[in-house]
């Protein structure tokens, strides 16, 4: 069938792939991840807790900085550069927020719209878009921001990040990077940008209600914190009550109040991740990737998420008939491997859609 191979999982990601259930066949955590069994006994034994009445608000406090810490180990951050937040969209709305009037953000052309559309609702500020191959070659002067997804969601191109920060150091614009579809697949290293965003439901593998805000100290003293509530008080349960006001010093300034059971999952998922060595992850993922698109005969894309021209879904509705859980985005099918993933995965998308001219 192919001639590429995998190398051995080392004993950490082997435990790691025993984590997950009978995921044969499950090509979708670019939609949404699966989550390892530890998150899910976890979570059973919170909600049998609150069933007798045995919770309170804060028991829950030591699993938020215990899951802040893990994030931000992932990505190469200290604590206290990492917020925690729910959705991209509100996030990114802060970054919009601090945007000078009549400034540039420079967006990609079919990013994901939660980095787009909070920067297109600002008004007094003009919002550029362009290719993401020209993205470097388009930062000028005019650019305050630029804002792109570190790998971008319809077709799993991973961004140049280097180029794009070296033109972006040149005319002293900022970076708003996007991790979603990279984290927990992808090595990430946070420290890079201004501020990047993240939300956990997908590679990540956590309950959808956890997302990350990263800022460098800079970028701290730049934004506002709009969103400010008592979960953001420098001491969190002496924060209640209005209208005296400390926020947090650090990035937890930006935090908004959690979705308690969303992060006793996300804690026992994140950890996982954070155990384990992405590269590794990146080079299996990637690696089955390329199985396919070598078993299909289309070019390798070297991506964890592979895309072909499938405009009327007739590949996705063959892959949803042989039971594969797979997606369709702007015209194109998206299949995604992650950690639980394995060549039998490959082989069962060959024998649903056989080999033939794609692109």
């Amino acid at each position: 069938m192919t001639t590429r191979t995998l190398a051995t999982p080392s004993l950490a990601l082997a435990s790691a792939r025993e984590q997950f259930g009978d995921a044969r066949g499950y090509l979708a955590v670019a939609s949404i991840g699966l989550p390892p069994r530890s998150a899910v006994e976890a979570l059973k034994r919170d909600l049998d807790a609150w069933f007798a009445a045995d919770r309170d608000p804060q028991g829950y406090d030591p699993i938020i900085e215990r899951t802040r810490a893990h994030y931000a180990a992932l990505v190469g951050v200290a604590p206290s550069r990492v917020a925690a937040g729910s959705q991209t969209s509100v996030i990114t709305s802060l970054i919009a927020a601090a945007v000078p009037e009549g400034t540039e953000v420079l967006c990609v052309e079919g990013d994901f719209s939660s980095i787009i559309f909070p920067f297109l609702e600002r008004p007094g500020i003009r919002v550029r878009t362009v290719p993401l191959d020209r993205l470097a070659e388009s930062i000028d002067e005019r650019t305050w921001l630029v804002s792109f997804s570190l790998v971008q969601s319809s077709t799993g191109v991973v961004a140049d990040v280097p180029a794009i920060l070296e033109a972006a150091g040149r005319v002293g614009a900022l970076s708003y990077c996007d991790t979603t579809q990279a984290t927990g697949v992808h090595p990430v290293d946070a420290s890079l940008f201004d501020a990047t965003v993240c939300h956990s439901y997908k590679w990540l593998c956590s309950p959808r209600g956890v997302a990350f805000l990263t800022v460098s100290e800079a970028m701290q003293r730049r934004l506002t914190p709009l969103q400010a509530g008592w979960y953001a008080g420098e001491e969190v349960w002496k924060s209640c009550y209005g209208p005296e006001m400390h926020l947090a010093r650090d990035a937890r300034r930006f935090d908004v109040s959690p979705a308690w059971q969303a992060w006793v999952g996300a804690e026992q998922a994140i950890g996982l991740f954070a155990g384990l060595d992405i590269a590794e992850v990146w080079e299996w993922t990637a690696g089955l990737g390329d199985q396919l698109c070598e078993a299909l005969g289309i070019r390798p894309q070297h991506q964890a998420i592979v895309t072909w021209a499938d405009a009327e879904g007739d590949d996705l509705r063959a892959l949803a008939a042989a039971g594969i859980r797979a997606s369709g985005r702007a015209g194109r099918l998206r299949a995604s491997f992650h950690l639980w993933n394995d060549t039998g995965d490959v082989e069962r998308v060959l024998a649903a859609v056989p080999r033939r001219e794609r692109r």
